[in-house]
This record gives C-alpha cells, structure tokens and sequence, in this order.
C-alpha cells in the first residue's frame, strides 16, 4: 500500500490538493485560483473545464513537490464546493453550459413560485431542505429549459449531472463513473435522505430525467480507479464527501451534540444528530453527515453565504485593504465597532433567516466612523450570523452547546475568534490542522483501503492548537446583540 493519502479539495475560490501522511500530518500543499463569473448581478459560474484543468494541475505540482507518484498514493479522497451544477454531454464529455454556482440566485423567483404552490413541507420530509435557489434541483432546470436542445438531449438520456465532486470523478476516470456521494446527493433537493434515493416525484416536478443522476454511494468505498495521465498508475478513489460534511468529519465531530463552524467563503456551522434526523423548529437544514458501511449519520446545518468573502470584498470592492490578512490588523486599531452593524447580506440572507431579497447593510455610522470600525463591524458580523444559528441549534437539540470548534481561513483571525466565544458564552477550540475539510476527505478515502483501521485509529491523531474562552461582561454583550437584531431587522426585505 502507498504511504500517503491524497485530498482534492476543490473550492469555490479555488482548487487545492493536499498529500497527507498515515499521521494526519500534511506533506505539501498545492493551490490554484480559477476565474469567478459574473454574467449579471446575483448570477455566479464557473467554467467546469477550468475547475478540472486547475484541480489536474495542483495534482500534479502536489505530488511533484515530494516527488512521489501514484504507487505512493493509497487513495484518493474527494471534497468539494456543494450545490454548484455542472450538466456535461455524454458523447462530447463537454460541459453543456457553465457550473451555477450555490451563490447564484437566478432560480429564486421558481423556488417563490413552488412556495407559492404549497410545496415546501412536502419538500422539507424528504430532503431536510428549505425551498430555496441555493441547491442543485432548480439549477439543473434552469440549464435544460435555457440552453438550446438541452432538455431534448436530457430527455435522449445524453446528458450527465454532476455536482463538482462528480465531474471530478468522471474526468479523473474518463467518462468510466459517474457517481456522487450521499452528502453531495443530499443538497440537491432532489434526494429522499430517509430512503437514500432519488426521488421521483421531486425530479417530475422539476422534470429532471433521472437517466441525468448519478449514482449515489456511501462516502467511505472504492468508486472506481484513476484512468488519467497525471499518475502512471492507477489510484482508487476511495472518499467523497462535501466540503461541510468533509469538515465535520476532520474534526472528529462524530458524537451527536459536536459543532464545528467552517470560517470559508461562507460559513457553514454543522451539528452532529447521530443515526436520526432531526426535523429543525428553527430554520435550519436536516442534511446527510456521512454515510461509512451500512451506517448514516445525519446533521443540522446552517449556512452563511457570506462569510470570509466580506474581507474580500473590504479588499476589492472598497479598497480598505489590499491583502485579507490586513483586516485583522485593521480592526485591532479600535477596542470595537463604535456602534456600527455590517450585515454582509450582499447574496442574501441564508439560516437562519432566509431571505433571497435582503442586500447588505451597515447601520450606525457617524462622523466618527473610520475604516477601522468597519472592518471590526465586518469581522463582528461573521460572528454574530453564527451565534444566530448556534443558537437556533441549541434550541431544535434542546440543550445547551458545550464548545465550537472551528476551522477555514478566517479561523485564524484571533480578533474574530475571541468575540466568538464571548458572543457563545463557550469555548471556542481550534485544532493544530485547520485544513480540516481536506483531512475529512482523507481520512474517509483512508478508511476505504485501509490506510488507517478505524475511526479510533484516526481520533488520536485530532489536536487542540489553541482555545478561546469568554472574557467580554454579560452587560457589553447583551448590548451588542440588541445591535444586531435591530440592524437585521432593517435589513430583511419584508417580502
């Protein structure tokens, strides 16, 4: 067997792969940036052959930096920005249109009108999802009712869905397997998470011929082995999970009760339920965690669309800064926000308010606003969305949170950290990996070829790098909090 286990991680910013030892510890880093489309506003793609093309090529540069190949590699572990919709031509292999990606907001006005039918509880029982523009179902028909021919090549059984991590597989396997995992199949909308299959009256109502689907496994098996020329020999791939789901289990967040929040592009707070799904109360998402042998594990999620891409937008859009590690720096320059509330709805507001509408806000400027008030503001909101969902949590599992572990880029911003245990009133943990989405993807690839015997094996390996307890006065925080609610209050659209 190979000595290493080999992540893809595949982002919305960006395509990374990650060669990890049977220690948990990595052993190079490759990362590649790929363009962002913006054909017009709320609209988001991405070209599915650049996905590819910078994912090969960090494979590449990965393996290359500590010159092994693919006898090295036990198996291959796949994670990946969910939701984003790729349709491909089976003949051609060619991506009939660009990925829409799970930011994109153009099927909002079909998912009102599917509300307006009386469809959300219906839709809700079998997928633990809210009606909404952000998953898979109502972008797949929007790219067979818009692109010429589309739903006619559909309807022939020519064309493939996937999302990322099934192009992945396909292109990885030439066009040999077409298959996705359970927590990919899970936000799509258009699967039964109770009976783990695609649902027909689900793809009847969005007229999706199921010939489209792919094949739905377990998150921790052997789909298939690499057919391509990036590795002179071939590699099992042997792990998919989404990024979330992915991070969950890097985590070690195997208990029912364990929380973890993602601080990415957006921040996406997960909670392990155990075997059963629990129905939220709260405006949160009932979704798969992962599926290893016969057992499925379930989870309530709530996602933050933006969360880290608020810093990048104080960057690009404003020009406060010109790299994101500056805002840190930034915000430090003033003990808090002044009164002032950022409500970085520039896509919507997701859990656990859902509003399609809502468009950021910042309220409580004065003359004596700085740029630095704003950034803490920005660096606030991230932290505050949380707390909303945490809460909302704590409520549908009718106990209180014992500890967040976090991870994802912002994860490091200690500023950020502190005020997120202070808002909780819990201990913030971060571990000494915080690529913890790529370990996720490889230590279920791992499992699979018994790289690594069980999960116990791999527990021993997850260590605290740091924890953030809560200092800030109950007074100072209930205050801040009141701040909040009034500034989303003016930011939701009232629709």
């Amino acid at each position: 067997m190979g000595k290493f286990i080999l992540a893809l991680d595949q982002g919305t910013t960006s395509s990374r792969a990650i060669v990890f030892d049977h220690n948990g510890q990595i052993k190079s880093v490759a990362q590649k940036e790929f363009t962002q489309y913006f054909p017009q506003p709320g609209w988001v793609e991405h070209n599915p052959n650049e996905i590819w093309s910078s994912q090969a090529s960090v494979i590449a540069e990965a393996i290359s930096a500590i010159d092994i190949n693919g006898l090295d590699i036990a198996g291959i572990g796949i994670t990946n920005q969910r939701e984003t919709t790729i349709v491909w031509d089976v003949d051609t292999e060619e991506p009939i249109y660009n990925a829409i990606v799970w930011q994109d907001r153009r099927t909002a006005e079909f998912c009102d009108t599917l509300k307006a039918q009386g469809l959300t509880d219906r839709i809700r029982e079998k997928t633990g999802l809210i009606v909404d523009a952000y998953f898979s179902g109502t972008k797949i028909k929007w790219i067979l009712d818009n692109v010429p021919g589309a739903r006619k090549r559909a309807e022939q059984g020519k064309l493939r869905f996937g999302n990322v991590d099934s192009w992945l597989v396909w292109r990885l396997t030439r066009g040999e397997v077409h298959v996705t995992d359970v927590t990919n199949a899970s936000r799509t909308m258009l699967f039964n998470i109770h009976d783990l299959k695609w649902d027909e009256e689900l793809l009847k109502l969005l007229d999706i011929p199921v010939s489209m689907m792919p094949e739905v496994k377990s998150s921790s098996e052997i789909y298939g082995h690499t057919k391509t020329t990036i590795f002179a020999h071939e590699v099992p791939i042997a792990g998919i999970a989404g990024d979330q789901q992915a991070a969950l289990f890097g985590q070690m967040c195997i208990e029912p009760g364990a929380i973890k929040n993602t601080y990415g592009t957006g921040c996406f707070v997960m909670l392990n339920t155990g075997s059963k799904p629990v129905v939220s109360k709260n405006n949160l998402l009932t979704t798969i965690a992962w599926k290893i042998g016969d057992r499925v594990d379930y989870a309530l999620e709530g996602s933050i669309y933006v969360g880290g891409s608020v810093v990048q937008w104080l960057r690009d859009g404003l020009g406060f800064i010109t790299s994101s590690a500056e805002v840190e720096e930034l915000a430090s320059t003033v003990p808090d926000s002044g009164g002032v509330y950022f409500v970085p709805a520039l896509t919507g507001l997701a859990a656990p308010y859902w509003d399609q509408y809502a468009r950021g806000t910042i309220v409580g400027i004065t003359r004596g606003t700085t740029r630095a008030h704003i950034a803490r503001a920005a660096l606030d909101g991230i932290a505050f969305q949380t707390h909303d969902i945490a809460l909302a949590m704590a409520k549908d599992m009718q106990a209180p949170l014992k500890e967040l572990k976090v991870d994802g880029g912002a994860s490091r911003n200690n500023l950020l950290m502190q005020y997120q245990a202070d808002l909780l009133g819990i201990k913030v943990v971060r571990p000494k990996v915080t690529e913890t989405t790529a370990l996720g993807a490889a230590y279920l690839a791992g499992l699979a070829v018994g790289f690594w015997k069980d999960i116990d094996d791999i527990k021993s390996q997850w260590q605290v790098e740091r924890t953030f307890d809560p200092v800030a006065d109950n007074e100072t925080i209930e205050k801040a909090k009141a701040g909040w609610a009034d500034a989303i209050s003016r930011t939701l659209s009232h629709r």
